[in-house]
């Protein structure tokens, strides 16, 4: 399989993360959808990332799509989604919510930074719909006591917010307090330290 993207994507990093937690090999193309997008549309016409092509050529988009993937090729048992409900839903949720956040994350960078006249009511929106998600995942977090989102194993909610947290202060320096955040401030900082996001890592790049 390739993964086609950038790490500082925290939709490209979680992918990335996930093979690399189920011992699926995989090469890497940090490619830009910038800077790369005719290389990347051979494979995936929305000109997206992450992007990830099977080795029979196929190519899977969008993150959830390519982790519901990854997940059916492993054991249920070690699946980072669980299979029943009600875990299911509740795990599904919380990683919504934080790629959710790291959607508007995005669009702010690019608001702020890509047009000639940024939108006051569009990029204070975004800031608006970011704290909201920020203070319903510490409330969440907050309640459980567990060294990851729902226990003793890491799924991909634990990974979502991790990356997407990454991502949003490295893009956006100063504009999150996160010690008013603590309870994600401690599951971002546990989760950084592990190997597999030390390996699976870059700065953060501005796009041009």
């Amino acid at each position: 399989m390739i993964l086609i993207g950038q790490y500082d994507s925290s939709f490209v990093r979680r992918v990335g993360i996930a093979l690399t937690l189920y011992g699926l090999p995989f090469e890497h193309r940090p490619w830009s959808s910038f800077g790369d997008a005719g290389q990347i549309s051979a494979h995936n016409p929305l000109t997206r990332v992450p992007t990830l092509v099977l080795d029979d050529g196929e190519a899977l988009v969008e993150s959830h799509i390519i982790l519901d993937y990854l997940d059916g090729l492993v054991p249920a048992e070690q699946a980072m989604f669980p299979r029943a409900e009600p875990e299911r839903h509740k795990a599904l949720r919380i990683a919504a919510l934080a790629t959710g956040m790291a959607d508007k994350a995005v669009a702010l960078f690019y608001e702020l930074h890509l047009h000639e006249t940024p939108s006051d009511i569009w990029a204070g929106r975004c800031r608006v719909q970011i704290e909201a998600a920020l203070g319903v995942l510490e409330e969440d977090r907050t309640r459980r006591a567990g060294p990851y989102w729902f226990g003793e194993r890491i799924g991909h909610a634990d990974v979502a917010v991790a990356c997407a947290l990454r991502h949003l202060n490295d893009a956006h320096p100063g504009l999150v307090a996160m010690d008013a955040y603590p309870a994600l401030k401690a599951h971002a900082e546990r989760l950084e330290a592990l190997p597999v996001f030390r390996a699976i890592s870059q700065p953060f790049i501005a796009p041009a």
